[in-house]
């Protein structure tokens, strides 16, 4: 993932700070606690299209 591109990129749902999960390919919002896919290199920023993160995710 671009640095630049992360450092633009804010959560739809809030606006806060996503953070990179390289091994799941997604970007994260902690405090939403949703997981947005990242699908042939482009964030896929649709709440629609989010995962919530489970309990024990962090």
């Amino acid at each position: 993932m671009d640095k630049t591109l992360l450092e633009i990129l804010a959560c739809p749902v809030c606006k806060g700070e996503l953070l990179y999960d390289q091994p799941g390919q997604e970007l994260v919002c902690r405090f939403d606690r949703l997981a947005f896919p990242i699908i042939h290199d482009i964030p896929v920023m649709l709440e629609s299209r989010a995962r919530r993160l489970g309990s024990d995710e962090e």
